[in-house]
């Protein structure tokens, strides 16, 4: 018997808007809805409505220009395109041709260089973005920085207490009863890791935290390759 046909099936895909044109363009050349979202310095969630919510157009000329340095310059640094879409980003009207007031942006870092982050499953699945900010602050005040992780027991090299893993993890090991372990690595005593070599982990990792997280981890030998890190927490401070 042949299939029955499907009620309100759609009758055709919705044309894409410009924005979505030229996002499509630029990751046909290897840029991810990620690293757009960098070039505009927008939340990577924009980029994605620009396909589902018909959003973008006021990034249209940035985007054309980046696009056209891509393809005509030969100019592939996101650094680089930022700077070149920055020029060409304005502020959007209102329907009065007021401009637009936009939220102004949450305090990441307080004057003495105290600052936290904390992402769980659904935030980690997404590569942790949200942390970003965090980190780029941390850099550009020159700050150090440490983390914890929450993993399952069986997904570290060292058991529980062990100097191996980290200097004072006696106390920075949080047992519980659904058998994962919270470690921290780095503090003010013993100097935790440097922001900016930090933000470069980072980058290399194409953005995700937690894989650059994860990486550091496993190189330097503290848990398994196949480890699946399901809590992070990134703290900042300044050197004394």
């Amino acid at each position: 018997m042949p299939p029955r046909p499907r009620r309100n099936r759609p009758t055709g895909q919705r044309e894409l808007n410009e924005a979505a044109q030229l996002a499509d363009q630029l990751q046909s050349v290897g840029y991810t809805k990620r690293d757009i979202a960098r070039i505009i310095n927008r939340d990577a969630s924009l980029v994605s409505q620009f396909y589902t919510k018909n959003k973008g157009a006021a990034f249209v000329p940035a985007l054309r220009q980046v696009l056209a340095a891509v393809q005509t310059g030969g100019i592939t640094d996101l650094t680089d395109l930022a700077s070149i879409a920055s020029r060409h980003i304005t502020r959007r009207t209102t329907t009065s041709g007021a401009t637009a007031r936009v939220r102004s942006k949450a305090v990441l870092i307080t004057p003495t260089g105290s600052g936290t982050g904390r992402v769980g499953a659904q935030a980690i699945a997404s590569g942790s973005s949200r942390l970003r900010p965090l980190i780029a602050e941390a850099v550009r005040h020159g700050l150090r920085l440490a983390f914890t992780v929450r993993l399952a027991k069986t997904g570290y090299v060292h058991p529980s207490g062990s100097r191996t893993d980290s200097p004072g993890i006696r106390r920075d090991v949080i047992q519980r009863t659904d058998h994962t372990e919270e470690r921290s690595y780095g503090s003010s005593q013993t100097g935790g890791h440097d922001a900016a070599s930090f933000a470069q982990r980072v980058d290399a990792a194409g953005g995700d935290v937690t894989a650059a997280v994860h990486q550091w981890l496993v190189e330097t030998g503290r848990i398994r390759p196949d480890a699946h890190i399901i809590h992070l927490e990134i703290r900042t401070w300044r050197p004394r």
